[in-house]
């Protein structure tokens, strides 16, 4: 409504509104512009964390209180426009985890799907129900949701991941539950890098026979990175460079040739030397990790450099441009796949 109201206009609205309070309603007519807005409010801002000092912070809390007693010895990157939500974005959650040698995270499971991005460290390992996937730097380790996963460092030196899960999506639709096991690890059901053997050579069990031993929709949870690596190369040196992406590849449940997880997706870009995309905003929220190289990232007008490790995010519908100083490798994770799957996803490409 528009304009002053007469003096007894006003004392019936208000009237109204207060006897309404009672009934608990409230008048669309006041709360629709911030309701359905015309494009995302990108809740949060672009913002970039360090890993040296991220790292800094872990190793004094390694020092105070062990992993079986935090059981999960994490620190969360909150968006400073977000303060009280623990996101990272309105829908994703993002957090750095350390293993020491010798520890174990125990066993647990719950409705929230993961991914562990491998920062630090060689030779500690992610238990997927009883099945060993041994961390490399830069692998990818899924932990679907409500699967029984532990995380033990048998090595000598601290390993350090990226948690990346989608708590504040389950916690838009009220869907949390959560389970531990009561031992420190699940037994072991197969030997390690049955996974990849099984699931990931464009193969799978025949469908109905004993070793169809995965849940056939999420089958794979272990993604190499000497892999996914050797395969951005390939497609750098066959490939032109899209302008908004340069080489992009996303990794895929090969059940289906979807998304990872039923929330979120991931993928891996390349970016060589002085490429500068082209801008993008996208209806979903994207936390990007520097891989290798530096350069630069324009996040709506905020300018942040990038180097080794950094993590940095990219709310939604916020104007991404990318600049390449080397050769620049990224990896990212999003909400695209439950956006996809609620016909919510947009995108626009240029100014």
């Amino acid at each position: 409504m528009e304009g002053p109201l007469a003096n007894d206009r006003q004392v019936a609205f208000e009237a109204l509104y207060a006897d309404m309070e009672q009934e608990h309603l409230y008048p669309l007519w006041k709360a629709l512009g911030t309701m359905v807005t015309p494009v995302p409010r990108g809740g949060g801002t672009g913002v970039k964390w360090r890993f040296s000092d991220i790292r800094r912070h872990l190793m004094r809390a390694g020092d105070l209180i062990s992993a079986e007693e935090a059981e999960r010895r994490v620190l969360i990157l909150e968006n400073p426009q977000l303060p009280g939500s623990r996101g990272i974005t309105t829908s994703l959650y993002a957090g750095l985890q350390l293993i020491l040698p010798g520890e174990v995270a125990p066993c647990h499971r719950h409705s929230q799907s993961a991914l562990r991005f491998v920062l630090e460290g060689e030779g500690a390992f992610t238990a997927v129900d009883g099945e060993k996937a041994f961390m490399h730097e830069f692998d990818l380790i899924l932990t679907p949701g409500w699967q029984w996963h532990d995380h033990a460092n048998p090595s000598s030196r601290p390993m350090i991941w990226l948690d990346g899960l989608d708590v504040q999506t389950v916690k838009t639709f009220d869907a949390s539950f959560a389970e531990k096991m009561g031992e420190a690890s699940h037994p072991e059901t197969v030997p390690t890098g049955d996974n990849v053997l099984r699931y990931g050579r464009n193969l799978r069990p025949m469908r109905g026979t004993s070793a169809e031993r995965r849940p056939r929709a999420l089958p794979l949870f272990y993604y190499p990175y000497a892999q996914w690596r050797e395969s951005l190369d390939r497609l750098a040196r066959s490939d032109e460079p899209d302008p908004h992406f340069g080489f992009a590849l996303e990794f895929t449940n090969p059940a289906d040739g979807g998304s990872i997880m039923p929330t979120m997706s991931a993928h891996v870009r390349l970016m060589p030397r002085g490429f500068a995309a082209a801008p993008r905003r996208a209806s979903d929220a994207t936390v990007f990790v520097v891989v290798e190289g530096h350069g630069s990232a324009r996040v709506g007008d905020m300018e942040l450099t990038l180097s080794g490790s950094d993590i940095f995010v990219v709310p939604a519908w916020h104007r991404l441009t990318l600049t390449a100083n080397s050769d620049l490798v990224l990896f990212g994770y999003s909400d695209r796949a439950a956006q996809e799957k609620l016909g919510l996803f947009r995108e626009a490409r240029g100014d």
